[in-house]
């Protein structure tokens, strides 16, 4: 993958639940790794969500196969804008192994 392709440094993220000083669960985020990845939005849908309109977009998230070890479904990619993109599917480059799909959407539940 040429650098040129990766124009985005975004961060790999895993949940990470705890405890509050009241002892109240809390869910919160914890960055695995960062890397340059490639952004591309392949659709946007419109659904109704407990009655109001939500966008919710699909996008296709590039990185190298090696930055992807142990990167699950469970995880999220958070963007320098903010924007936070769940995780659906990891699809590997299975003929030469150089990259990585990460098919995730944002929008839903806001990452």
């Amino acid at each position: 993958m040429r650098a040129v392709q990766r124009s985005e440094l975004v961060l790999i993220q895993r949940s990470a639940d705890g405890r509050d000083e009241l002892g109240q669960p809390t869910i919160g985020w914890v960055t695995v790794t960062s890397v340059w990845a490639n952004i591309v939005h392949r659709s946007g849908l419109e659904t109704i969500r407990a009655d109001a309109p939500t966008s919710i977009v699909q996008a296709s998230i590039r990185i190298p196969a090696p930055a992807v070890a142990g990167v699950t479904p469970a995880m999220r990619v958070l963007c320098a804008d903010g924007t936070a993109y769940n995780i659906k599917g990891v699809l590997p480059d299975r003929v030469k192994r150089e990259f990585v799909d990460l098919v995730c959407e944002t929008g839903a539940s806001n990452g």
